[in-house]
C-alpha cells in the first residue's frame, strides 16, 4: 500500500505541470514563467535545507568530538570550518541558479 501511494503522489507529481500547460493560449494568463520562478525558490529553498541539516550534524559531532577529547580540539577545529565553508558553498551555489532563473522571468 506505501508503494502505491509513493507512486501515486509521484505520478500526480508529474503529470500534474503538463496539466497546467494543457490551457489554450487564449484561455491562460499568457505567464509561462512560473516554472522558472518555482524552480528559483526551490534552488533555494532546498539549497538552505540541505545546508541547514548538514551544518547541524557538523557542528553537533564537532562539539561531541570535542567533548570526549578536548585534546583534540585544535585539529577538529580546523577540519570543522573547512566542512562548514564547503557545506556553505553548496548554498551559494543553490542562490546562483536562483538568480539565473530569476534571469528567465
Amino acid at each position: 500500500m506505501r508503494k502505491f501511494r509513493f507512486f501515486v503522489w509521484t505520478l500526480l507529481f508529474v503529470i500534474a505541470p503538463f496539466v497546467a500547460m494543457a490551457a489554450e493560449e487564449g484561455a491562460a494568463s499568457g505567464d509561462s514563467s512560473w516554472g522558472y520562478a518555482l524552480g528559483a525558490g526551490l534552488a533555494v529553498g532546498l539549497a538552505g535545507l540541505g545546508c541547514g541539516i548538514g551544518q547541524g550534524l557538523t557542528a553537533g559531532n564537532t562539539t561531541a568530538g570535542i567533548a570526549r577529547n578536548p585534546g583534540a580540539a585544535g585539529a577538529m577545529f580546523v577540519n570543522f570550518i573547512l566542512g562548514m565553508v564547503l557545506i556553505e558553498s553548496i548554498a551559494i551555489y543553490g542562490l546562483v541558479i536562483a538568480f539565473m532563473l530569476q534571469g528567465k522571468i
